[in-house]
């Protein structure tokens, strides 16, 4: 009978001293089923003595953005997991087999919950291994099994692996036994540092203790590390409770088509520390404009010392795209406040459709470039009133194929069902454009009955007006405001209080609010189902006749 066969009778908590190496595994690159991204995670087994050197196995391929290296020289696995995996996805049984994991050393015994970090083991007579990092499995497991929540699921039940960094290289086969040499972090189980990584992240102190244990590898300690730098920040801001606002300088000006024009814009007064300057793709800048405007933009590419943007001007303009295709001419000053965080990668998902229109694309370009430069299943349909209203087009065009252009000119009009229809299994999808655009992909996705949690929407702008209606903010001595037809609850907020906000329609949720009473038409899409009955976006949520707020 198996490893994988009888998984009930092998005891995953009982504590680890030593083990069996059943197989050594290697695997090539190779196309994943139903995209286009490559991976080595379907390993064969390797007959005879294997050398593992400090990169691992010498015929063992990775994908080098993610794999390989140091701290992951050999991924490990508990092959008594397989049995209980294939009872819990009888679709995918079959491929539940040892390599199926893209582990290279497949073991009965050692587990998540009995390794821990820093764990120095012997294999054999020559090699000796320490243990580095948890395996972060990534949409590869949902593509490789068929199976769309596959990765999530692994983490949520720290059955992932972990990797080994080399100590000593040395020859290794089947059949070898494993010996604990040295356990430096008894507490620190692969199982106790995922529940950090992945299911409890806001734990403070244990982000900090995590994030100074030196062998945990580089993957995962920096993770820590910049929690603590993000929650000091977010500390520091809350004792400072107003925004600051920091002079940038515009250092170039180009015209990228009739309509839009490219600034890059540089801090006056650089920021030092290097954590404090990192910007996520697909971030934010508020811009506080000459003319006493506050306007949010895309980022096109930058950090938070030296940033582009790309403006169009605006038919309908109230002031913020004219003063900058205006004004700012090379050299002028303009204040920028809070910059957000970027888009989130969709890490579950085995391909991204990207769908833009126009100016659109400066929320998207550099979120675009991340995932080609890491070979992931990337597609951007981007619709242009014609051949000249292309900005940017030599980044798109080093895209190649993976841009689908739509020129109104020549009668090509860009067709959402038809996209919808046409993707591919295990799709994230991301739009940005003009208010015609998101209507109809809001409601087609909603048709499809796509998940809210597949689909990321990015207006860039916004429908504010409605019936007047009355604003009670009860934690401010129940204080009455009166909204306009033609203003925001956040602009009239902002005449009496600090209020956070960024985007200003309805992306990024920043000025999320308390709704205590009252009814509201929630507009934007930063809001989940399940959060509209008690907040509200102030930026673009209008309220029916009087509403009770908190902020």
């Amino acid at each position: 009978m198996t490893p994988q066969e009888k998984h009930v009778e092998v005891d995953l908590w009982a504590p680890f001293t030593s083990d069996t190496l059943l197989e050594v595994r290697s695997g090539q690159m190779k196309p994943l089923p139903g995209s286009t991204t490559v991976s080595a995670i379907d390993k064969s087994v390797v007959d005879g003595p294997v050398y593992i050197g400090p990169d691992g196995i010498a015929d063992d391929e990775h994908d080098l953005v993610f794999h390989g290296g140091p701290d992951k020289s050999i991924l490990g696995f508990c092959s008594s997991h397989y049995g209980k995996l294939k009872e819990e996805y009888p679709t995918a049984a079959a491929e539940f087999q040892p390599g199926g994991f893209g582990e290279n050393f497949v073991t009965e015994r050692m587990n998540e919950r009995n390794v821990c970090i820093g764990d120095i083991i012997a294999v054999g007579d020559e090699l000796v291994l320490q243990v580095s990092l948890p395996r972060q499995p990534c949409f590869k497991l949902n593509q490789r099994f068929g199976l769309k929540n596959m990765a999530l699921m692994t983490w949520k039940t720290s059955r992932t692996g972990w990797y080994y960094r080399t100590i000593k290289p040395g020859t290794v086969k089947a059949g070898d036994k494993i010996r604990l040499v040295e356990r430096k972090y008894p507490k620190w189980t692969v199982e106790r540092v995922q529940e950090y990584l992945h299911r409890n992240k806001g734990d403070a102190a244990m982000n900090e203790e995590l994030s100074q244990i030196e062998a945990l590898g580089a993957e995962s300690r920096g993770e820590f590390q910049t929690r603590v730098v993000k929650q000091k920040a977010k500390e520091r801001k809350a004792r400072e409770s107003v925004t600051k606002w920091r002079d940038f300088r515009v250092v170039e000006r180009k015209q990228q088509t009739p309509r839009i024009v490219s600034f890059v814009l540089e801090a006056v007064e650089p920021l030092t520390d290097p954590k404090q300057v990192e910007l996520e793709p697909g971030a934010h800048a508020k811009l506080k404009l000459g003319n006493g405007l506050v306007r949010a933009y895309s980022i096109v590419d930058g950090n938070r010392n030296r940033f582009q943007l790309g403006i169009s001007l605006d038919d309908k303009s109230r002031g913020g795209s004219k003063y900058m295709h205006q004004q700012g001419q090379v050299g002028h000053v303009v204040q920028v406040g809070a910059m957000t965080e970027g888009i989130q990668r969709a890490r579950a998902a085995g391909n991204h459709v990207f769908v833009a229109a126009g100016v659109g694309i400066t929320a998207f370009i550099s979120h675009l470039e991340a995932l080609a430069e890491l070979k992931w299943s990337v597609v951007l349909h981007y619709a242009v009133r014609s051949a000249e209203e292309v900005p940017f087009r030599d980044r798109l065009e080093k895209l190649g194929d993976r841009v689908i252009l739509y020129d109104k000119s020549l009668g090509q009009r860009l067709d959402i069902p038809g996209i919808l229809g046409s993707m591919k299994w295990n799709s994230h999808l991301y739009f940005c454009g003009p208010k015609r655009l998101m209507d109809e992909a809001a409601r087609e996705t909603k048709a499809r009955c796509i998940p809210d949690g597949e689909v990321h929407f990015e207006a860039f702008e916004a429908d504010i007006s409605g019936d007047p209606f009355e604003a009670v903010v009860a934690n401010k001595e129940n204080m009455l405001l009166q909204v306009g037809g033609e203003e925001s609850l956040l602009e009239v907020l902002q005449k009496h209080f600090e209020v956070d906000y960024s985007c200003s329609v309805g992306n990024c949720g920043t000025c999320k609010i308390g709704l205590k009473d009252g009814r509201v038409d929630h507009r934007g899409t930063a809001l989940p189902e399940d959060e509209k009955a008690t907040t509200m976006l102030a930026c673009v949520s209008r309220g029916v006749g009087r509403i009770t707020v908190e902020i």
